[in-house]
């Protein structure tokens, strides 16, 4: 028996759930539930988290959280309760599988069944941005080891438990060669402890495209945040069936499940919502928690009803549907399903598989970390990279010289070409000539006279290499 923790939520929500709820307990679901509040009334109260102190309890003893969905009032500085929910329990996997219907939901893409990975911590989503000069903002590309690991173990070991045979890599690592390369260079690492399972990896703009074009080519995709949560959104989209979509978000000790789409408040009460979305979370969950046998009844039970025509008003088409029914009916059909399989739909099979085994990170050995010079960003307004190269190697140390100038990205001296659009944001790296080391003292000397001379250093990053390999990107056209 599983402790869990539920939350009816807003608009539809509780409608949802107690439907939800319905067909894993009469399927057999070994659970216990606490249920807690979250949502519009607390925000409304004056918590602007959507979460009062006491629920957090719940879910951190539990440790396994239900989630209908739920409301975010507009203004008054509300904070998304899914966002804080996976900051603050370390829910570093976002999993959404993306399966055709056809032909009981419309999709052009029939045989699609593609499961999205997503790291779901940082990468670009840490939302550390700065605006440097009056033309230029940045925002930091996060991404660590740590995170690489768990997304990537969590793709594999979801794959094994769920009898997939391939899990694909999307990056852009030959541009981000340092970022998107570690995650690239993490994943052929992993690869390697299950050779049962196919691997790949494809550059993320024609991985894009191929799983847009021809998705059944995919299995489970792995990849960086900010991709992730484009391409889950695109491999629903083209499944037909958004709105019948479930999300698991995974962490070392917590996990949440839920339904990717809102409250629809308009559509509350009225017996009318599809609890289908929340149901693919909730069998989610009881994958995750090892009752696998109770998730595959559920799961063909489901694909049973659809295939039956039994279909709530959102998918119902006259064409294909043969009953129109409200959400408290449709979960009735599913439950007279139990025990059934599918005809025309494919039927799941990972009964009696085991819980997912997700070990926790174990950090490597420090490296040998070796500091090689200095990029320092200039804020200058001028155009003319060889008149800025001139003004910043007056500032140069003995053994210490101006090696390269960049703006976004593009090496512009020495040898620049006059053709280049140049901003105000420059980025000027010193390195020591090959008779001199260089150390944190020479970055303080260059600084005191950037200050001396008027020179606007708005950064600094420190260039490093790591068991003699340089980690640090060259100048575009360097």
């Amino acid at each position: 028996m599983t402790k869990i923790t539920v939350a009816k939520g807003d608009g539809i929500g509780p409608e949802i759930m107690d439907a939800t709820l319905e067909i894993i307990l009469a399927a057999g679901a070994q659970i216990e539930i606490d249920e807690i509040e979250v949502g519009e009334k607390v925000y409304l109260a004056g918590n602007t988290s959507g979460i009062a102190p006491e629920s957090w309890e719940t879910i951190r003893k539990n440790k396994i959280f239900l989630k209908a969905p739920i409301t975010t009032p507009q203004g008054g500085g509300y904070k998304s309760l899914n966002v804080t929910t996976r900051k603050f329990l370390g829910l570093y996997a976002n999993v959404r599988p993306c399966m055709s219907l056809h032909p009981f939901v419309k999709t052009k893409h029939p045989i699609m069944d593609v499961v999205i990975v997503r790291e779901n911590e940082e990468d670009l989503y840490a939302g550390i941005e700065h605006q440097q000069t009056d033309e230029v903002v940045q925002c930091l590309k996060l991404i660590s080891r740590p995170g690489c690991e768990k997304i990537v173990r969590y793709a594999f070991e979801y794959a094994k438990q769920q009898n997939r045979k391939k899990v694909t890599c999307f990056t852009k690592d030959n541009i981000m060669k340092q970022t998107d390369g570690l995650f690239h260079q993490v994943f052929d690492e992993i690869a390697k402890d299950y050779p049962e399972i196919e691997n790949e990896h494809w550059i993320i703009d024609i991985g894009a495209a191929k799983m847009a074009d021809t998705p059944e080519a995919f299995d489970v995709i792995v990849m960086p945040n900010l991709y992730g949560d484009v391409l889950s959104d695109v491999a629903a989209q083209i499944t037909g069936s958004v709105g019948m979509a479930g999300s698991a978000n995974i962490g070392e000790t917590c996990a949440m499940f839920e339904a990717i789409h809102g409250s629809a408040p308009r559509r509350a009460g009225q017996n009318l919502a599809n609890p289908s979305g929340l149901l693919q979370g909730a069998i989610m969950m009881l994958n995750h928690i090892g009752q696998t046998d109770i998730a595959e009844k559920v799961q063909n039970a489901w694909l049973k009803t659809l295939e039956e025509g039994i279909h709530t008003y959102d998918i119902y088409n006259e064409n294909t549907s043969k009953q129109k029914v409200g959400t408290k009916e449709f979960a009735q059909a599913v439950i007279k399903n139990l025990g059934k399989k599918p005809d025309q739909l494919k039927a799941v099979s990972y009964a009696h598989n085991s819980a997912l085994q997700l070990p926790s990170y174990k950090r490597k050995p420090a490296a040998e970390k070796t500091l090689e010079g200095v990029d320092l960003f200039i804020h200058w307004e001028g155009s003319s990279a060889d008149t800025l190269a001139a003004q910043i190697k007056q500032i140069e140390n003995q053994g210490v010289q101006l090696s390269m100038i960049t703006n976004r990205g593009i090496k512009v001296w020495p040898d620049g070409f006059p053709e280049t659009f140049c901003t105000d944001h420059w980025r000027c790296r010193f390195k020591p000539n090959s008779a001199s080391s260089f150390s944190k003292k020479d970055i303080i000397e260059l600084l005191q006279k950037a200050t001396e001379s008027q020179i606007d250093v708005i950064k600094t990053e420190n260039l490093y290499s790591f068991n003699g390999k340089a980690a640090y990107s060259l100048g575009q056209g360097q």
